[in-house]
């Protein structure tokens, strides 16, 4: 029963009980009464008028479906009746031909009036369309008062059901007029654009409109207000997913489900309690309203809730016989909506991505985006680098970007780096994605490969995908990617807007592994130098005098870059080089200029150890090896007058002096050379001292480039050269010979058995003609450098499938000296055909390690391969061929001296083969000089001791490669004694050069420069075009490319680091090599037990990587040197073919010349050799020459070995480097 108002005294209260009285029985009985008041003019006898609002209602709703379907069948009608006229004219037309121009008329007439109805309808159309701005403004507008007539509904359902109401004093009734006057303007314009005006009279929102808006004109003229249907504005909500979608709001498939699914189910249910509000609250119309019973619109809402869940507590249920009515229906209804809504509703909200938000960009941070493969591997690698504590304070957020989400074990990965660590579910592929994570504003994108694919060129492709949808979106952004396959970069010069000179890069794990293979074939041990340099290891202290205490010391170096103090401007390189090592405790190995005339990095040039001819200049950057970044900040802060009377260079801060500021936003710098002098016409012979050079690319800047007799070919040689010949590729930087059939360079068993190699290198190859290609191009262009002269290239064996092998030829048969033997690396007959036991190094590779799903069993090939050569046992009395490999001697040095020479007493002869005469070397150690710690009987009868290094895909198994270390298998890859030896490599440890090139793109620059042999962008390009190396002239400009610095061994046991190799200081060593022959030393190569200071049967070596001043060398150790190029090497090697003399005169001035005094056996050993060479000389037109690149001379050939005793070729065996760059003494031979 609805509450009724009280008057305000008795009086009032008599006149309202009489007029109760005087009412009717059957009014009296309904005990309902309107309440009013005296200001208010309504109907005195408190009548109901819910049947004027109701009819107005029905009224207008079948009172225009009567005159839709009128119409209707009015037109019908009138077409049938015209179609019957136009049958009859037609026959008229036939016979009456005149009367066709009244036709005209009428039928133009009646086109321009349905012209006139169609832009009228198309107007209305475009008005409520949300394909256009003001349709889409009108839609909003009308969903918008939907709503909020919808909640004046909701504040009215608390009043009386029917009330009188004074229209100018009720604000809710004006402004629920308002809403209604506009959505009675927003109904014409519909109803003029439906196609169907029918339909259209029955459509829901219609219905809505009908049973609600004539309600609201009613309660103006009767001075009343029913709440009535008004709850139908609850079905407009159905409609909510649309105007989200016209505001741009929902963009996913999924959204759009659960806003729709949730906008159904609250419309229906909130009409629905707004149904059984009006019938509790009115009563039923045949019980004179008596039942009725007074519940809150939110008790039906509730009521209704606890109904489609069939929970049902029962205090609150409904009493009419029309709400009853309407629960049974609703029931059926109502749970079947429950049912099927609430359950996918709720598996939309759990299935909602937990990752799918935006990243908010901080004010003053930057953040970098990382894609690609994603896994715990790959971040926690990713994130151990990025986030090492020796870095500076790296203010940059990492945000990753994959359309998987994490598990469990990333998940907490994430959340223990939360701080600096975000992960966003999504695809780069995706454009909606990539705004999300910001990637307009990221400082870089970074995209990780699986390295463990089936298919590398798929994986490829996918990260090329990624790159150019990156780029797409925003062609600014830097990028370094991943890259497995090296024949696969060249697609990322399609992509117009990657840019290599604006800091996008791709770390091709292929090129950069194989390469690092290569060095160590040339300096066993390299790659694990470099690849701790670049990885971010902790510094881990051991009390303990072992060889782990040293290698540690030397993990703990990282490679940093810094600008150069204004101390510094005008120094040499080498001076500066000294300084920073001596004083600063830093070491300086190579520094950036910037070139206009360079096509390259913002015209950036990189020089790995110049000469001394190089001058520094204001805001040169330097290239440093050192423990953390803050001991680099000394090069910058040096001043020589607040610094120079400083030892400890912990107190070498920033002083208050007046000093130039660099950094990259201002830095023009440059390398000047001093090339006034050398520019003159006529030089004297002291200005003509030649300092070696190194440039990085052909287009260097010629500022650098000496044009000295020296440095190139002098006006007498161009005359003599023969530019017809093609020695070295378009570049200068690789030899190069003509393409050669590989049948030509195939040898049989029999064949390579009877070929005496030495010196070589092999490569086990594991591979089928199903396998993935690896890129041994790779492998050979560092070994084929063109810093090498032609007599010090290694010959390079094959030893594998040949169908593997036939395939990779295409991008191998212009490279000189290379052998192929089909077979297969575990074939004990195989390895010894190719004298493995005399190789320089075993190289192990294969194609088939990603076949494979179990991983510990992805290596199975290789390990199998090394246990297979450690465990051979080779014939000691053939005697040992180490002429070749003897240990470097530094450029200049007397090597035809056998007082100076490393090896003594070579005495050559020769002997007849097979018909051939082949020289012979026999050597005939030192005797007076023998090591105290290493013994003497070990020797290459084992094949322990062969110079191996075996390719890893899986770092757990290096623990089965040494049978006798002690390695933990949980040990980190880097911390086990075969990576620690160079004996191992592993893919993995180049992830670190992902997070190294993000701080400094130049040390990736480095690294390919040292490693790869010289390739740079250009020659990637020509690769590109072409896929194989092209055959280019000698001139002038590419024979300059040649002058650039290699990684050598420098051996101590003799020469003129003999005096410090026992005992001496290594920072004594160090400024030794670097003021005589501008050699720069970085590390050293030493055996594992030399700490031991007993004989020891192990010949394992460690790397030490810059090692302090004051550590003590031993005769056993080998030194890791940037060497510059020797030109005179090549000029020695002609003379000692032509001549039987070798003439001292042509040695470069600035070489190392030892006083004639200090070699007293110098006459007796030339005449000695000259005697050698004369047999030689005089058969020189008869006898082949090898290694030539001939058709008829494809197979290689080497020096065959005359048998010596063991203890003899025992003591040469152990002062053997495992390099080849080293100047071989062999049987001499012409450069091509």
């Amino acid at each position: 029963m609805l509450p009724t108002e009280e008057p305000d005294d008795d009086e009032g209260d008599e006149k309202r009980l009489s007029a109760i009285m005087s009412y009717p029985p059957a009014v009296r009985n309904m005990a309902v009464i309107i309440p009013y008041t005296s200001d208010v003019p309504c109907d005195a006898r408190g009548q109901r008028m819910w049947w004027a609002f109701l009819a107005s209602s029905m009224v207008t709703f079948f009172g225009g479906l009567f005159i839709i379907l009128l119409w209707r069948t009015l037109k019908y009608l009138w077409t049938v009746c015209c179609h019957c006229k136009t049958k009859k004219k037609n026959l008229q037309r036939v016979s009456n031909p005149a009367g066709l121009g009244d036709g005209v008329t009428k039928a133009a007439a009646v086109v321009s009036e349905v012209g006139w109805m169609t832009s009228v309808k198309d107007w209305a159309g475009v008005m409520i369309s949300a394909q256009t701005l003001t349709g889409r403004v009108l839609v909003v507008l009308v969903f918008a008062l939907s709503i909020g007539a919808l909640v004046i509904y909701f504040i009215d359902s608390s009043k009386p059901i029917e009330s009188c109401q004074q229209f100018d004093k009720d604000y809710t009734l004006q402004i629920d007029m308002a809403f209604n006057v506009f959505f009675l303007l927003y109904f014409g314009l519909r109803f003029i654009a439906a196609n169907d005006k029918l339909w259209f009279w029955l459509e829901v929102n219609s219905v809505v409109d009908f049973f609600t808006v004539p309600p609201v004109f009613v309660s103006v003229y009767l001075n009343r207000s029913w709440l009535g249907l008004r709850f139908l504005r609850a079905l407009r909500l159905i409609q909510f997913s649309e105007i989200l979608q016209f505001l741009n709001i929902l963009k996913t498939s999924n959204s759009i489900k659960l806003v729709n699914l949730c906008s159904i189910f609250i419309s229906t249910w909130l009409t629905a309690a707004g149904f059984i509000h009006l019938v509790e609250n009115s009563g039923d119309p045949w019980e004179n309203f008596q039942n009725s019973q007074p519940l809150s619109y939110w008790e039906c809402v509730y009521l209704l809730m606890v109904t489609m869940s069939t929970v049902g507590y029962g205090d609150v249920c409904a009493k009419t016989t029309l709400g009853r009515l309407f629960m049974v229906f609703f029931i059926l209804g109502g749970l079947a909506m429950f049912a099927s809504y609430v359950p996918e509703i709720i598996e939309l909200i759990g299935n909602r991505k937990k990752y799918g938000g935006s990243y908010s960009a901080v004010n003053g941070r930057k953040h970098i985006v990382v894609c690609g493969h994603i896994t715990l591997e790959s971040v926690s690698n990713f994130l151990k680098d990025f986030l090492h504590k020796d870095r500076d304070d790296v203010n940059v957020e990492i945000v990753f970007l994959h359309n998987i989400s994490p598990n469990l074990e990333l998940e907490a990965l994430f959340k223990r780096h939360f701080t600096q660590v975000e992960f966003y579910q999504g695809s780069v592929l995706n454009p909606h994605d990539l705004a999300r994570v910001k990637i307009e504003s990221a400082d870089a994108c970074l995209i990780l490969a699986n390295k463990y694919c089936a298919d590398p060129d798929a994986e490829d492709a996918s990260n090329i995908m990624r790159v150019i949808s990156i780029k797409n979106y925003h062609p600014k952004i830097r990028i370094i990617t991943q890259m497995l396959q090296y024949h696969n970069k060249a697609h990322l010069l399609n992509i117009p807007s990657w840019n290599w000179k604006e800091g996008d890069d791709a770390i091709c794990l292929a090129e950069l592994k194989l390469g690092f293979i290569a060095q160590s074939c040339l300096a066993q041990g390299l790659s694990t130098m470099l690849a701790n340099l670049f990885s971010m290891r902790s510094y881990i202290k051991i009390e303990e005098d072992t060889w782990q205490k040293y290698y540690l010391e030397g993990v703990a170096n990282e490679m940093y870059t810094e600008y150069l103090s204004s101390a510094f401007v005008g120094l040499s390189f080498p001076t500066i080089c000294e300084l920073c090592y001596v004083k600063l405790k830093l070491l300086l190995i190579a520094i950036e200029y910037k070139s206009d005339q360079r096509e390259s990095r913002g015209g950036k040039c990189t020089l790995i150890n110049p000469g001394n001819h190089v001058k520094m200049q204001e805001g040169t950057l330097g290239f440093f090896i050192a423990s953390d970044a803050k001991e680099v900040k000394r090069a910058l802060f040096y001043c020589k007058a607040c610094h120079d009377d400083i030892t400890d260079p912990k107190r070498i801060k920033k002083c208050g002096c007046k000093r130039m500021l660099y950094s990259k936003s201002n830095y023009n710098g440059y390398i000047k050379s001093i090339v006034d002098e050398e520019q003159q016409s006529t030089l004297s012979p002291k200005k003509k001292q030649r300092n070696g050079g190194m440039r990085t690319s052909p287009t260097c800047s010629p500022k650098i480039i000496r044009h000295d007799p020296l440095l190139v070919p002098g006006h007498d040689q161009m005359e003599t050269m023969d530019e017809n010949i093609k020695k070295y590729d378009s570049t200068g930087m690789f030899h190069w010979c003509p393409s050669k059939d590989i049948e030509k360079v195939m040898l049989t068993r029999s064949e390579a058995a009877m070929t005496v190699l030495s010196g070589h290198v092999v490569v086990c190859i594991f591979g089928d003609v199903k396998s993935a290609l690896i890129g041994l191009r790779n492998l050979v262009m560092p070994l084929r450098a063109s810093n090498f002269h032609y007599h010090e290239l290694k010959p390079i064996v094959f030893v594998g499938s040949l169908e593997y092998l036939k395939r990779e030829w295409e991008t191998l048969h212009n490279f000189p000296k290379i052998s192929i033997l089909p077979g297969t690396p575990l074939s004990r007959a195989d390895l010894r055909a190719v004298n493995i036991n005399l190789c320089d190094m075993c190289v192990i590779l294969s194609a088939n390690q990603n076949n494979i799903d179990d991983a510990s069993l992805q290596d199975k090939e290789c390990i199998l391969a090394s246990l297979n050569i450690k465990s051979m046992q080779f014939d000691d009395s053939i005697g040992l061929l180490q002429a070749n490999s003897q240990g470097f001697t530094p450029p200049g040095m007397d090597r035809s001296s056998p007082e100076n020479s490393p090896v003594h007493r070579l005495v050559r002869k020769t002997s007849i083969t097979t018909g051939a005469n082949i020289p012979i070397i026999t050597e005939l150690a030192k005797t007076e000089k023998l090591l105290p710690l290493v013994s003497l009987s070990q020797d290459k009868s084992s094949g322990n001791n062969i110079p191996m290094i075996t390719e890893l895909v899986n770092d757990s198994n290096v623990q089965f490669l040494d049978q006798d270390d002690d390695d933990d298998p949980d040990t980190e890859l880097y911390l086990t004694q075969p990576f620690a030896c160079g004996t191992a490599f592993a893919v993995s440890v180049l992830d670190s050069l992902m997070s190294a090139t993000y701080f400094n793109d130049n040390i990736l620059t480095l690294i390919r420069t040292l490693v790869t042999g010289g390739a740079t962008p250009e020659l990637e390009g020509l690769l590109a075009e072409e896929n194989a190396l092209r055959g280019g002239y000698s001139t002038p400009q590419t024979l300059a490319n040649r002058d650039r610095c290699r990684v050598a061994q420098l051996a101590l046991y003799d020469g003129p680091f003999a005096d410090l190799g026992d005992g001496g200081c290594y920072g004594d060593l160090f400024c030794k090599a670097l003021k005589t022959y501008n050699m720069l030393c970085f590390g050293i190569y030493r055996l594992r037990d030399a700490h031991l200071g007993a004989p020891s049967q192990c010949t394992k070596r460690y790397v030490i990587t810059n090692p302090p001043y004051n550590f003590e060398l031993v005769p056993t150790d080998l030194i890791f040197c940037l060497m510059q190029f020797d030109h005179n090497a090549g000029q020695t090697r002609s003379n000692l073919s032509s001549n039987s003399t070798y003439c001292p005169s042509k040695k470069s001035p600035s070489a190392l010349s030892i006083p004639s005094s200090a070699r007293p056996g110098r006459s007796r050993s030339r005449d000695l050799r000259d005697k050698q060479n004369v047999p030689r000389t005089n058969k020189g037109v008869s006898d082949k020459t090898w290694y030539t690149d001939e058709p008829e001379n494809s197979f290689p050939r080497n020096t065959q070995t005359k048998h010596t005793n063991t203890h003899t070729a025992n003591q040469t065996s152990q002062y053997k480097s495992t390099s080849n760059i080293i100047q071989p003494i062999r049987e001499v031979e012409e450069e091509p």
